[in-house]
C-alpha cells in the first residue's frame, strides 16, 4: 500500500514552504511515523551531497535531517543550478545531466515526468508518509502546462495540498485567494487549507482577518504562524541575501563577497551562530573595512566570478588587505594564479588569471568530484579531530612549487584514500580548499577563530535545538487537532 502524500504549496517563491517542510517532517518523526520529504525540482546553488555522492538541494537534506533519516536522490530527482547567462545545470538523480538555456530546458522538461513519479513512488512504498513541497506558484499561468512539480504532482498523489501565504510581505488576501481562484476545479478540491504565515505580533488580532479568508474561500486557515527570528536553519537559495539587513559593526567581522552565483553560503552558518562574530555579505571593496577576515565563497561559475571581481575592483582591495584571507570551492579557485575551461565545461570556457594569492592553477575538465569527505587540517590551531564536510567541484587546482597542502584527505564516501587538498600562505593568513562545511566542525572553526582575535565567551551559551524549536513553534500556531488530520496513515 502506497503512503499517502501531505503537499504545501505556497503564493510565490520564498513564503516559507521549505521551512514549514521541516517542521512538519520534525512533528511527523515526534509522532514515530517514517516520514520522508520530496521536492520534485529545486532551483538552488546551494546543494548537498548524499552518501552514495550524488547531489540534491541543501533544503530537502535539512528536511530529512529533520526527519531523522539519511538523503537520498528520490527526495530532490531534479535539481537546477544556475550557472549564469541564462544557463543552468540540470542534475537528474544526483547526476548531472545536461546545461541548457531556460528555453532549451522547458523543451526537454517533459521527458522528466517519469523521472519524478518513479522517485514518488519510491518514497511512497518506503515511508509511512511522504511530505510534499512545490515551487515557487502553482498558478503561473504561462508556466503551468510544463508543471512537474506544484499541482501535477498533487493530483498524481492525490495529495492532501496546503497552500501557504506571507503575511510579512503583505497582501495576504491577494495572495491566498487569488491562487485559489486561479487553480483548475479538480486541483481546488485538494486544497485543505490555508496557512498565513510570518505574522508578526499577536496573531489574535488577525481573527477578523480569517474569518474574511474562511468566507471568501470555503476553506479553513488552518493556522495564522508567527514570525520565528534566528532560527539557525539554512536558506534555500540566494533570495534570502538579498533580503539580509547589513549587520552593525560589532563584534569580530568576517566579510563574505556575495559573488554572482554563489553557491553552499550555508557553510558560514556555523561561523554567524558564534557570540561576538558577525557574518557580513558584501558586494562592493569598501565593505571590507573594519573586517578581520574575508571570505570567498563557493560559485556556480569561477570565470564569470573572476570578471566581476575584476569590475568590481576587488583585485587591488584584496591584495592589499591584511586580514585573513580564505576561499572554499570555487572562492578558492579565484585565489589562485590561473582559472582554465578549455572545454567550456561553464558556459562559454576560456581561461583567466587569478588573484594571484595562492601558487595554485585550476583546470576545469568534464568530471564533478561529489563526495561526503572526511579530511584532516595541516595547521596546528586546527587541533587533531577528523573534519567532516562535502565535496562538489568541477575543477581541479594544482599546487606549485613548494607550497603546502593544507588538508589531507583520508576518506572520500566509504572508501580510505590519502590526498592533499588546498593549500597555504607560508605566512598562513591566506588558504583556500574544496571542503564545503569545514566550519561545521567546532575545533577548526574555534581555532580559526581565535587566531583572529575572536575570545569565546566565558560561560558556554546553550542552544535549543533548531528542529524541535521550529517544530515546536509550528505545533502551537496549528494545534493538535489539525496536526491529527494532516498526518493520518
Amino acid at each position: 500500500m502506497q503512503a499517502p502524500v501531505l503537499m504545501v504549496v505556497g503564493t510565490a517563491s520564498s513564503v516559507g514552504k521549505s521551512t514549514l517542510v521541516t517542521a512538519l517532517c520534525r512533528l511527523a518523526y515526534r509522532r514515530g511515523l517514517r516520514v520522508a520529504p520530496f521536492k520534485a525540482q529545486n532551483m538552488s546553488n546551494n546543494a548537498a551531497v548524499t552518501a552514495d555522492g550524488k547531489e540534491i538541494a541543501r533544503s530537502t537534506a535539512v528536511q530529512a535531517a529533520a526527519a531523522g533519516i539519511a538523503p537520498t536522490v528520490a527526495m530532490n530527482p531534479i535539481l537546477i543550478k544556475p550557472e549564469g547567462q541564462r544557463r543552468s545545470q540540470i542534475i537528474v538523480e544526483g547526476r548531472p545531466w545536461q546545461s541548457l538555456t531556460a528555453t532549451d530546458f522547458w523543451q526537454r522538461k517533459a521527458q522528466l515526468w517519469s523521472v519524478v513519479t518513479r522517485n514518488l513512488d519510491h518514497l511512497r512504498a518506503t515511508y509511512d508518509l511522504v511530505i510534499a513541497e512545490g515551487a515557487g506558484s502553482p498558478v503561473e499561468l504561462n508556466l503551468k502546462p510544463g508543471d512537474i512539480v506544484n499541482m501535477r504532482v498533487a493530483r498524481y498523489a492525490q495529495a492532501q495540498t496546503i497552500l501557504v501565504g506571507d503575511i510579512d510581505r503583505g497582501g495576504i488576501f491577494a495572495q491566498l485567494l487569488g491562487t485559489l481562484m486561479l487553480l483548475e476545479p479538480e486541483e481546488r478540491q485538494l486544497i485543505t487549507g490555508c496557512i498565513v504565515n510570518r505574522f508578526r505580533g499577536d496573531p489574535s488580532l488577525f481573527a477578523d482577518g480569517v474569518t474574511i479568508l474562511e468566507e471568501r474561500s470555503g476553506l479553513p486557515v488552518l493556522g495564522v504562524i508567527p514570525w520565528l527570528d534566528d532560527l539557525g536553519l539554512p536558506e534555500e537559495d540566494a533570495v534570502a541575501l538579498e533580503q539580509t539587513p547589513v549587520a552593525p559593526a560589532r563584534g569580530l567581522i568576517i566579510a563574505v563577497i556575495r559573488l554572482p552565483t554563489i553557491a553552499n553560503f550555508d557553510d558560514f552558518d556555523p561561523l554567524a551562530r558564534e557570540p561576538g562574530v558577525v557574518v557580513r555579505y558584501i558586494d562592493h571593496p569598501s565593505e571590507l573595512t573594519g573586517a578581520a577576515a574575508v571570505i570567498l565563497p563557493g560559485v556556480k561559475h569561477t570565470l564569470a566570478a573572476r570578471h566581476w571581481l575584476h569590475e568590481r575592483g576587488f583585485d587591488n582591495a584584496l591584495r592589499e588587505f591584511t586580514g585573513a584571507i580564505v576561499g572554499i570551492c570555487g572562492g578558492y579557485q579565484l585565489l589562485g594564479e590561473r582559472i582554465s575551461d578549455p572545454l567550456a565545461v561553464e558556459g562559454s570556457g576560456g581561461e583567466a588569471a587569478g588573484l594571484g594569492l595562492l601558487p595554485i592553477e585550476t583546470i576545469f575538465t568534464t568530471a564533478k568530484q561529489t563526495t561526503q569527505t572526511i579530511a584532516c587540517a595541516q595547521v596546528p590551531w586546527a587541533g587533531n579531530e577528523p573534519l567532516q564536510g562535502y565535496e562538489i567541484h568541477m575543477g581541479q587546482s594544482y599546487r606549485r612549487g613548494e607550497a603546502p597542502a593544507f588538508l589531507r584527505i583520508i576518506q572520500r564516501g566509504n572508501t580510505p584514500t590519502s590526498a592533499d587538498d588546498g593549500c597555504i600562505s607560508s605566512d598562513g593568513r591566506v588558504w583556500g580548499c574544496y571542503l564545503h562545511g569545514i566550519f561545521a566542525n567546532d575545533t577548526f572553526r574555534r581555532g580559526w577563530l581565535r587566531r583572529l582575535g575572536w575570545q569565546p565567551p566565558t560561560t558556554p551559551v546553550a542552544r535549543a535545538d533548531p528542529f524541535d524549536r521550529l517544530a515546536d513553534h509550528v505545533a502551537a500556531a496549528l494545534g493538535p487537532a489539525v496536526l491529527d488530520r494532516l498526518m493520518r496513515r
